[in-house]
């Protein structure tokens, strides 16, 4: 088979390997031990090494290197297990590679071409086996052994599995590995032992690939503070991006429910599958993050071409990427090269030909499936009418922009506005200006300009020297893929301008009282042009996304980007950052910040070996570096200089930060290293940042931020230029591959996510525990039931109130937990309780509130019983106002805290009296308690005798009140009560209240009150009654063990559970 090109020392393999073929460029080996003579001796010990190995360590016996006449350097393109089979890819590339390879003019071209093709054949042998993967009734059995198995709800929906090896100690146990939508389960049975494992993807702390002496590779899973280990995989990779996806799409799904509006077969998983789910949706996602294209593209169709490229005067291999709206290319040769067309630029002259705005054409050739293709393409041209053509780019500026711009909205960069350049005056720094703009005028010239701009090594090389001020706007427009979204977004800025003037929310609160706290030092920040501009920008974006709303650094950002861009661009490029290039940075929590700083120590320790040896705890690197993350230099680097690293930043996205992060800590190596504690090591680096200028900027001194009160101690520091920095940054770091970053970001997610939720837990916990006699154990377990039901999570609130359950949640978990949840009228019993619950009554119960309901108190069932009163007619529970929206009120949140830590504790001489609806609903809960216990019958007559007893009082304590009252009827309103009060039959089957009340005849309808009599209970005489009946003080005091509650309710849960 293919193989992904790598590396070889040949030198070091003459013993193992026997060439059997060569050319010019290829050479066919076999290995010794194999074939025919066997290689004697040699042959024999390297045969037996072989056969002892496992299956993933063995090596092919057969093998074929690609080589260059002038290189020292051998690549492994191919292997195989037979003559055979080697001898076909060997015929394959005389065939089909050797006589193109006789057209390159260097090796590097040569080498460059055959990894590219190899590449290629190995993509193309990916989709056959994967149809060939795809067989029904060998899944179907899969899934009944699935079923039989583990015992898991009905519902939960196997998405795949693979046969592997888990380990439990040193012993493998070979068995089948099952990835379903909330579990990750192992089965194995040998020599009559059983291994069954079950791990709910939520629980999962660390997901991650691993290899030691004695694993050679497998996947490391940390869940619930235990390691567990599966090795032996036939398809690892794919094994381990399955496990990847469907343990963040879970994180997903409890903590962000919002994020898969737009994916509905993610959102239910009850219709992800391995195939056209979650490969699908990865495709997607790391096609829009490498093209930086909306979150509305996706990947429709991928062709194999050759694309010729003006520059280098060569056809050079990649794939055609089409989506909805683009038409995508990029190299697989080597030469990182790339380019985007948007369909509203481009029309089709001939089939192989796109033209582009600007009078440039695109010759793809040998395109495979090219009629698909030519089909595909025109389809697009004739369903989007192409905008009129223009050479100019700010026409076509116009043109995508803004329609019926507001005339609020700046249409200047501020730094136009106020430092508009001189073309007279002709400095070194502004002569070195024209010279950056020259230098990218020729390269527009040869690689184009605008969306469809061809980008290389050459362009990142530019960018490293800094981008001219001129064109800085223009290029984060088109490196970040603002440019698109402004283009399909015509007029929409103004629109939110319009909508969002004159709210006030809490974001619009925060963002007014940092609008003079952003660069306060520049001009342009100083003025009212450019405050309201930074005002506009900011609230029509927290009116756009009141998700993320309004955080601190977002102010710092969006001041830089008005300094270079317009301000629709800099909206449109404040949108690329915190939704596209920086998820989850600007939150209440920061996730996408504390992951990337977990990152950041992963790379330290790879990178900068000596500085972890001297400094094992690395978490002083995590606060230093926050700063740095979250505005990208601008507030720890002079203006001066920190907008060359955004320019990076937005060419290689978060990559550019963390080889910056390396490269600043490597150079201030020695003086942390002798730095005796973390306030030293903090000065050591404000130091350094203060002396980092920009010898090239053209900006005047009353811009540039110099470092003041410092210069004595700065004249004897050297100053380090910016470029220089950034410069050693990519040589040092550049070979950090943008994949590898995001394979780090999703291993560590996990973990920064675990450990907040963990943080949140404790402090939940803290805090319950001094008001419920639960123990630790039984609260921790109480909590992640609590979790597994919630309805509504929101991290941006107090502790307490991130978790929190609307009534038909509580409902579930409450019946789980409850010793009385077998009683008759149990629903209306668990909505009065939800009721009295919920205080601010906005149809959410938190985990405090929940742990307090204690409904073996009797207290509580009184309290319950109060709220009759106040339920609406129909019983239905709605929702107040969301807390969140619209302007806070803090003033009436610090009232409410001090009343709660001044409130006493509550006495029964607090609770008011029942009235004659409640206590006769009051009598009915308690028939309706005592449903399947053991004494029902005797606690059904201790319930009359109770209510006629307190029927009795009150009749006796009215009539002494009016003694002269003449009787009305035969039947007292308080005897009729009692009679509605009792259950169907219960009045003639109970003998002691027969025989206690009246035996004259009701005439009244039972139930009945007249309207005139009013009487009331108060808790003393319900609770000297009671206590009474001994049956009943027994059946109150009956101890509960709670944790056989917990214990059925895990169970339950466990074979209930759903993901709504």
């Amino acid at each position: 088979m293919w193989l992904k090109p790598e590396e070889i020392l040949l030198k070091n393999a003459f013993k193992l390997w026997v060439t059997e073929k060569g050319n010019d460029y290829f050479v066919l080996q076999r290995r010794r031990g194999y074939g025919e003579g066997g290689g004697g001796l040699t042959g024999l010990l390297v045969g037996t090494l072989d056969t002892m190995l496992d299956s993933t360590s063995k090596v092919a016996p057969f093998r074929i290197l690609h080589q260059t006449p002038d290189s020292q350097v051998y690549w492994s393109i191919a292997c195989g297990g037979t003559k055979e089979e080697i001898s076909q890819h060997w015929e394959w590339l005389e065939k089909n590679i050797m006589r193109t390879l006789s057209v390159f003019d260097s090796s590097d071209d040569i080498t460059s071409f055959v990894q590219g093709k190899i590449r290629g054949l190995i993509a193309e042998e990916g989709k056959v086996s994967c149809v060939q993967e795809d067989d029904p009734e060998k899944f179907r059995e899969a899934l009944l052994r699935f079923e039989k198995w583990f015992d898991l709800p009905q519902k939960e929906k196997l998405v795949t599995y693979y046969s592997c090896s888990y380990w439990r100690g040193r012993v493998p146990c070979q068995g089948w590995l099952y990835l379903s939508t909330n579990f990750l389960s192992f089965y194995s049975y040998l020599l009559g032992s059983e291994v069954k494992l079950v791990i709910s993807w939520n629980e999962i702390w660390r997901l991650e690939k691993t290899s030691n002496v004695i694993l050679t590779e497998s996947i490391h899973v940390l869940a619930n503070g235990e390691d567990h280990f599966f090795s032996m995989f036939l398809h690892l990779n794919e094994t381990f991006l399955i496990m990847e996806q469907l343990a963040d799409y879970s994180i997903k799904r409890l903590f962000d429910k919002e994020t898969f509006q737009e994916e509905p077969s993610l959102s239910d998983p009850l219709q992800i599958t391995k195939r056209y789910c979650l490969e699908t949706h990865a495709r997607n996602e790391q096609f829009r993050a490498f093209f930086r294209l909306p979150k509305e593209e996706n990947l429709l169709e991928v062709y194999e071409s050759f694309l010729w490229v003006p520059f280098s005067h060569f056809n050079t291999l990649g794939k055609i990427c089409l989506s909805e709206s683009y038409l995508c290319f990029a190299s697989q040769d080597g030469s990182q090269c790339h380019v985007i067309i948007p369909m509203r630029e481009w029309f089709v002259h001939r089939a192989l030909i796109v033209c582009v705005r600007g009078k440039r054409a695109l010759r793809f050739s040998e395109v495979r499936d090219f009629e698909r293709l030519a089909n595909a393409i025109r389809k697009r041209c004739g369903m989007t009418a192409s905008p009129q053509h223009s050479d100019n780019p700010e026409e076509v500026a116009l043109m995508v922009g803004q329609k019926d711009s507001s005339k609020a909205v700046s249409t200047e960069a501020l730094m136009t506005v106020f430092h508009p350049q001189d073309t007279e005056n002709l400095d070194p720094k502004m002569l070195k200006e024209k010279m950056k703009e020259q230098s990218w005028n020729i390269h527009f010239s040869e690689y184009g300009r605008g969306t469809s701009m061809f980008c290389t090594k050459k362009t990142r090389d530019l960018i490293v020297r800094g981008i001219p001020e001129a064109l800085r706007g223009e290029l984060w427009m088109l490196f970040s893929g603002a440019v698109n979204d402004m283009a399909t977004n015509p007029g929409y800025y103004s629109e939110l301008v319009d909508q969002s003037l004159g709210t006030s929310t809490l974001a619009t609160d925060e963002i007014e009282r940092d609008l003079h706290r952003s660069l306060p030092e520049h001009p342009a920040f100083q003025s009212d042009t450019g405050i309201s501009a930074l005002r506009r920008v900011l609230t029509a974006y927290a009116y756009r996304n009141p998700k993320i709303g309004y955080c601190q650094a977002m102010n710092i950002l969006t001041s830089v980007l008005l300094l270079y861009a317009k301000e629709e661009e800099a909206f449109w490029l404040l949108v690329a950052v915190c939704e596209r290039m920086l998820p989850d940075y600007f939150n209440r929590r920061i996730i996408g910040a504390l992951v990337d700083q977990a990152v950041f120590e992963e790379l330290i320790r790879m990178h900068l070996t000596q500085l972890t040896e001297h400094m094992t705890d690395l978490t002083f690197f995590s606060s230093v570096s926050l700063s740095w993350f979250l505005t990208l230099f601008i507030s720890v680097l002079p203006i001066e200089s920190a907008v060359n690293v955004v320019d990076c930043f937005f060419y290689d996205g978060i990559k550019a930060i963390l080889q910056l992060g390396l490269a600043v800590l490597d150079y201030n190596m020695e003086g942390l290293i002798s730095s005796h504690d973390d306030a030293e090591a903090v000065t050591i680096l404000n130091k350094f940042f203060d002396n980092v200028t920009n010898k090239d900027s053209p900006l005047p001194q009353t811009v540039q931020q110099n470092s003041v009160g410092n210069n004595d101690k700065a004249s004897s520091i050297s100053k380090v230029d910016v470029s220089d920095l950034i410069k050693e940054a990519y040589e040092k770091y550049g070979d950090m591959k943008s994949e590898e970053v995001e394979s780090m970001r999703k291993r560590n997610k996990l973990y920064v996510i675990q450990t907040l939720e963990d943080t949140t837990k404790q402090n939940v916990l803290r805090v319950v525990s001094q008001e419920v006699k639960f123990s630790a154990s039984q609260l921790d377990e109480l909590y992640v039931l609590f979790k597994v039901v919630l309805l509504h999570h929101d991290p941006s609130l107090a502790y307490l109130e991130q978790y929190q359950l609307g009534f038909h949640q509580f409902s579930l978990l409450f019946s789980l937990l409850e010793p009385w949840s077998l009683c008759s009228g149990k629903d209306t019993l668990f909505l009065w309780a939800f009721r009295l619950l919920d205080e601010n009554q906005d149809g959410l119960v938190n985990f405090k509130e929940f742990c307090v309901c204690k409904l073996t108190n009797f207290n509580c069932i009184y309290d319950i019983l109060l709220t009759v009163s106040d339920l609406p007619e129909d019983g239905v529970i709605r929702k107040s106002p969301e807390r969140g929206r619209g302007k806070v009120d803090l003033q009436a949140y610090l009232k409410q805290w001090q009343d709660e830590i001044l409130k006493k504790e509550e006495s029964i001489k607090d609770l008011p009296r029942i009235n004659q609806a409640q206590f006769i609903q009051f009598s009915k809960t308690l028939y309706n308690l005592f449903h399947s216990d053991p004494e029902e019958e005797s606690l059904y007559r201790a319930v009359a005798r109770v209510t006629s007893l307190l029927l009795r009082m009150e009749e006796v304590g009215r009539r002494l009140q009016e003694p002269t009252s003449p009787q009305k009827s035969s039947t007292s309103p308080i005897q009729a009560a009692l009679e509605g009060a009792l259950p169907d039959g219960e009045a003639s089957s109970t003998p002691e209240s027969s025989s206690d009340t009246p035996s004259t005849p009701i005439t009244q309808e039972a139930g009945s009150i007249p309207q005139e009599v009013e009487w009331s209970f108060a808790f003393e005489q319900i609770l000297a009654s009671l206590l009474n009946e001994p049956v009943l003080v027994r059946f109150f005091e009956r101890p509960v063990d709670i944790q056989a509650r917990l214990d059925h309710a895990k169970c339950a849960q466990l074979k209930s559970k759903t993901n709504k």
